[in-house]
């Protein structure tokens, strides 16, 4: 594999730039992410079965952020010319420049017949936005379609980076075409690059650009419609690489010896690594963005037990990531209990647990009802959505409702699009594709449109989509960086920096104290 080692190394002179990055103070390593515990408080004597969902959620403030390495792998084919689709990528990919600071470089790879480097990764800065407006304005469009060719050479352009260090890396591959040269990009390895898709209108592949993302680590496939903005598609996974709070994250789940046994742990599709002889399991996510959250439900056999009323440890809990310092952290583990009574329900189930469980549910009925589609039944995947739609109602939580309603929007849009075998190829097919990732992953993707169902978006995506919006109506207009962006949050918030590891501090110091309620209240049991 040619290695390209061309990347810069230094940012060229940003003189005449009033941009200044946001600076906070650090308290510390810890409070990046907080980790959070759903189960029910009670459980019968005799064996039984409980679910528990861990929850991560990325910190508030993300003024520290890393620097980006952003390789964008774009299609210049020949089918680029029509609907105006080559016109909408170079705007969209000059939102892109305009939204990178000083701190992140941008790579440009283009492919028809085969890849072409059509610059090295570059520092974005005030100095420098006018080659890159150049570069991007002299794109054409010709030849067939490299998918293969073009990944291939955007992971060269990453392996070969002289500067990584406590940088984050990523790519974002658009094609609005089948691919007919260069061999089969599935084969692909990826390594740890988490790889971003985007397939353009009605003719593209949404197989093997699904493939592409979900064979990444964190990546998604996102559908977007001829007729759609793909400056507000691209926002989308851009706001998360520009609000990293922490890389290489995992979490660690611990059955207690004698209290419980791990039988099942579901991350979605994020891979797990499991310890026979501790009976634990790790999870590796990758990145987390600024108010990203993950959700893992741990299915447990509690046995029985004869004492009324005893408090059990059930479940051991930690986690580990880099900081945006490039630093490792490892947080203290976490110990969660349940009463065990001859009053508990054995049906019981918490409403957050629920809630969660629906939505997989959800989305497996999704997946069934795609292959159903593509075994041409569209017959019964329409019943199967229908089934889906029912599901939905008994979901009781409250603040699930908004959850609730982009469920019944994301199966609505679907059933339409089964319709016809000529509609579902065009539409319904990558739509369900784009849908199922995105569950998978708990991770936005566009569905179509990026506006149509916005499960699991973040305050940054929401905001980045406002301002695409705005730039495809005046792309001469200016629109504030990242940084910008940041230093606009930390005014509207100026503790948010604070707020996450004084919070771990707090909820540790509560847990050393419970710990030591618990050993005294053993010490004075008679024996």
């Amino acid at each position: 594999m040619t290695i390209f080692n061309d990347d810069e190394l230094t940012a060229p002179s940003n003189s005449g730039s009033t941009t200044t990055r946001p600076t906070a103070v650090e308290v510390s390593e810890a409070g990046k992410v907080k980790l959070a515990v759903y189960k029910n408080d009670e459980a019968p004597l005799e064996e039984n079965t409980q679910q528990a969902l861990l929850e991560l959620t990325g910190a508030d403030s993300t003024v520290n952020r890393p620097g980006l390495d952003l390789v964008a792998v774009l299609d210049v084919s020949g089918s680029m010319k029509e609907h105006g689709k080559l016109e909408k990528m170079k705007t969209a990919l000059l939102f892109v420049v305009k939204k990178l600071s000083d701190v992140d470089r941008l790579s440009i790879v283009t492919f028809s017949d085969g890849p072409d480097k059509v610059c090295p990764l570059r520092f974005v800065t005030e100095s420098s936005m006018d080659g890159f407006k150049v570069l991007v304005d002299g794109l054409s469009a010709h030849g067939w379609t490299n998918i293969r060719g073009g990944l291939e050479m955007g992971i060269q352009v990453v392996a070969g980076r002289r500067l990584s260090a406590g940088r984050v890396a990523a790519m974002m591959l658009m094609s609005d075409g089948v691919q007919n040269r260069g061999g089969d990009a599935r084969e692909v390895n990826l390594g740890s690059l988490p790889v971003y898709t985007f397939g353009f209108g009605a003719d593209h592949d949404p197989t093997v650009l699904n493939a592409i993302a979900t064979k990444s680590v964190g990546g998604v496939f996102n559908f977007v419609k001829d007729q759609v903005s793909l400056s507000k598609n691209f926002s989308q996974p851009l706001a998360g690489l520009l609000t990293v709070v922490v890389q290489e994250l995992q979490l660690t789940v611990t059955p207690i010896p004698g209290n419980s046994t791990i039988v099942k742990v579901d991350p979605g599709s994020y891979p797990q690594i499991q310890n026979i002889a501790a009976g634990s399991f790790t999870i590796t996510f990758g990145n987390l963005y600024g108010r990203e959250v993950r959700k893992v439900l741990v299915d447990l056999v509690l046995p029985a037990v004869k004492e009324d009323g005893i408090d059990c440890d059930i479940l051991e809990a930690k986690y580990t990531y880099i900081s945006s310092q490039g630093k490792p952290f490892d947080s203290p583990s976490e110990i969660y209990s349940i009463q065990r009574t001859g009053d508990a329900d054995p049906d019981a189930q918490n409403p957050e647990v629920q809630s969660e469980v629906a939505r997989r549910q959800h989305a497996g009925y999704i997946k069934e009802a795609r292959t159903m589609a593509d075994a041409n039944d569209l017959r019964n995947a329409m019943y199967k959505l229908a089934e889906a739609q029912n599901k939905l109602e008994d979901i009781v939580l409250d603040k699930a409702k908004p959850m609730v309603d982009m469920l019944r929007t994301e199966l609505q849009q679907l059933r339409r699009l089964m319709e016809s075998p000529e509609l579902y190829k065009k539409e319904g097919r990558p739509y369900a594709l784009s849908a199922e990732t995105s569950h998978d992953r708990q991770r936005m993707a566009s569905r179509g449109d990026v506006e149509d169902v916005r499960l699991f978006a973040t305050p940054r995506m929401d905001k980045y989509l406002a301002q695409a919006k705005l730039f495809d109506e005046d792309p001469a207009a200016p629109i504030p960086s990242a940084d910008e962006d940041a230093k606009e949050e930390l005014a509207a918030n100026p503790l948010a920096p604070l707020a996450g590891p004084l919070a771990f501090y707090i909820k540790a110091a509560i847990q050393a104290l419970q710990s030591l309620e618990k050993i005294i209240s053993v010490a004075a049991t008679p024996r």
